[in-house]
């Protein structure tokens, strides 16, 4: 079975990925599972030059095609923050304390004006430095108040007004039926095989 190291530690978004490769004959490994693995320095301004860092990083060190992702919100009431520092908003990768710094820095912002999106990139790289970039987005607005206690991150508090209700209220199938991870992931396998077979 050909292999795939997916440049994560977060053991939930390596399920979602074997989900959809396996089928297809490739093995996901995480970082959990390699030893000596670098440190990546996040140190891009957007979610693709982070993902690219993290992908090509892995990429070297192992000489094996890597995925990488990286996801964020971005709220229009604040220029776009939290951005590429939406796991460390408030500290390193605290849920609680992100969403607690969130509410309060929107606290003064009219319901109308709380509007947000969710991004997510996939960037795929082979050790010759091919690559393929896949991308998702979901527009929604901030709650004063979590709702619901499923999803992660900002899930409870950013509202999809479609469904009427919270990213923190939906289903696993609702989310990603709808999310901007879902959306990446569709766009990312429908151009896999050209790129995994070039």
């Amino acid at each position: 079975m050909a292999k795939l190291i997916f440049a994560s530690k977060n053991e939930g978004k390596v399920r979602e990925f074997r989900e959809f490769l396996t089928p297809l004959g490739v093995e996901v490994v995480s970082l959990n599972e390699l030893e000596n693995v670098p440190t990546i320095i996040e140190d891009g301004n957007t979610f693709q030059e982070n993902a690219t860092i993290k992908a090509e990083t892995i990429a070297k060190a192992f000489n094996v095609p890597v995925v990488a992702e990286d996801a964020g919100l971005t709220v229009d009431a604040l220029d776009g923050a939290p951005g590429v520092h939406s796991a460390r908003y408030a500290g390193d990768h605290d849920d609680a304390a992100n969403n607690a710094k969130l509410l309060r820095e929107l606290a003064d912002v009219a319901d109308d004006a709380r509007t947000a999106s969710f991004h997510a990139v996939i960037v795929a790289m082979k050790p010759d430095g091919k690559r393929l970039v896949a991308s998702g987005k979901v527009d929604g607005r901030i709650l004063r108040a979590a709702q619901g206690s499923d999803g992660f991150g900002y899930d409870p508090l950013f509202f999809y007004e479609p469904f009427g209700k919270s990213f923190g209220e939906l289903t696993p199938a609702e989310k990603n039926e709808i999310s901007h991870r879902g959306a990446a992931l569709q766009q990312f396998m429908s151009d896999f095989n050209a790129w995994w077979e070039d």
